[in-house]
C-alpha cells in the first residue's frame, strides 16, 4: 500500500482493499509461511477502552509472525492528559515499528499519525473501526466469492463507528448498504457524503432509512451492533426504549433474502439489539467475523511495515 497509516477506510484505494483481502487469505491459509515475517520488529498497543478481540488478535498476530507486542493500558488516563500526543509519538517511534491505538478521540489517532514516522493503525475510535469492517467484508468474500459488487448488506441500529466503516468499505467494494436507524441516530452525514463520492466510481449504493423493515428488505446480510457504544453507557436505558423496534429478530430477518447471513461485531447483548435465536442460529457468522480479525490485521501490519515485501 502507498499509505503509511490505516486511519480510515476512506483513505484506502480499491486496490488497497483488494490487496488486504488477498493477503488475509494467504495468511489464513498458510500461517507458517509468515512465521518470521516480523522478526525483530515490535508493535505497541495503546488502549483507552476495554477489548477482547482487538487486543488478543493484534497481540497474537504480531507474535505469530515473530514480532513483539507491548500493551499500554491507558484506560485510566486519556492520551494527551499526562503527556502530549506529539511527545507520545516522538518517543514511541524511537522504540517500536508500529503503533496501534484504540481510543475515544479520533483526533488523537490523526495527531499520533501526523507526528510518528512509523505506521499508526486505528484499532477503534469514536468515529470509525476500520479493522472490524475490513474483517467483515473479507468474511463475506469467503462466503460468496471475491466479487462483492451488488451484494446487499443491511445495517440496523445506531449509526456508530462500526457503521461508518461498513459504509466506507461498501463504497470501496461496490456493495449495496442500507442503514436503518432511528431519527437522530443516523450515521455521520460527512461519512455518508465521502462514501457516496467513492460509490460513483465503484457502482456501490448507499441508502439511509429509518424503517428497519425497509432497511433489511431483500438484504443478503443483516448486521447490527450494540445500541450504546463505549462512552455512551449512561444512555443505555434511554436507548433501549428508542431502539426497541430495531432489535434483529427472526421476524425482521424474514424480510431479508432467504439464507441471509446475520452479522455482529461483538460483544453482543442478547435480548437487546439481537434475539438469541438469531445470533446463535446456523446463519449467524459472527464468530467467523471474530476469527478473521486476526488474519486481516496480520495482513494490514505486514503491508504497512513491509510494503511490497509483505507477501514474501
Amino acid at each position: 500500500m502507498a499509505l503509511k497509516d490505516l486511519i480510515s477506510i476512506y483513505d484506502l484505494s480499491v486496490s488497497d482493499v483488494t490487496r488486504i483481502f488477498t493477503l488475509s487469505q494467504e495468511v489464513k491459509a498458510d500461517p507458517k509461511r509468515f512465521a518470521h515475517s516480523l522478526d525483530g520488529r515490535s508493535v505497541v498497543l495503546i488502549f483507552e477502552k476495554p477489548s477482547l478481540r482487538t487486543r488478543v488478535t493484534f497481540d497474537l498476530g504480531v507474535q505469530s509472525m515473530g514480532g513483539c507486542a507491548v500493551y499500554l493500558d491507558q484506560r485510566g488516563e486519556r492520551l494527551g492528559e499526562r503527556e502530549s500526543v506529539k511527545d507520545f509519538a516522538l518517543n514511541l517511534e524511537r522504540w517500536v515499528d508500529c503503533i496501534v491505538v484504540r481510543t475515544f478521540s479520533h483526533e488523537a489517532i490523526i495527531e499520533m499519525a501526523a507526528y510518528a514516522s512509523i505506521p499508526v493503525i486505528n484499532g477503534l475510535s469514536d468515529l470509525s473501526h476500520p479493522c472490524q469492517a475490513l474483517a467483515d467484508y473479507f468474511t463475506l468474500t469467503e462466503k460468496v466469492g471475491p466479487n462483492l459488487s451488488g451484494f446487499h448488506i443491511a445495517y440496523v441500529g445506531d449509526g456508530n463507528n462500526t457503521c461508518h466503516s461498513l459504509i466506507l468499505c461498501a463504497a470501496k467494494v461496490g456493495a449495496h448498504i442500507t442503514v436503518a436507524s432511528p431519527k437522530g441516530y443516523e450515521p455521520n452525514p460527512q461519512i455518508v457524503k465521502l462514501a457516496r463520492r467513492d460509490a460513483r466510481r465503484t457502482g456501490a449504493k448507499i441508502e439511509i432509512v429509518n424503517d428497519p423493515v425497509e432497511g433489511v428488505r431483500g438484504a443478503d446480510a443483516v448486521y447490527t451492533d450494540v445500541w450504546a457504544s463505549m462512552g455512551w453507557e449512561a444512555e443505555t436505558e434511554r436507548r433501549r426504549e428508542i431502539f426497541s423496534s430495531y432489535r434483529v429478530t427472526r421476524k425482521l430477518m424474514s424480510h431479508a433474502k432467504k439464507g441471509a447471513f446475520f452479522m455482529h461485531c461483538l460483544p453482543a447483548h442478547r435480548g437487546d439489539e439481537v434475539d438469541p435465536d438469531v445470533i446463535d442460529s446456523n446463519y449467524s457468522i459472527v464468530f467467523d467475523q471474530a476469527e478473521n480479525r486476526l488474519h486481516t490485521q496480520k495482513a494490514i501490519m505486514l503491508l504497512l511495515m513491509l510494503g511490497d515485501n509483505a507477501g514474501e
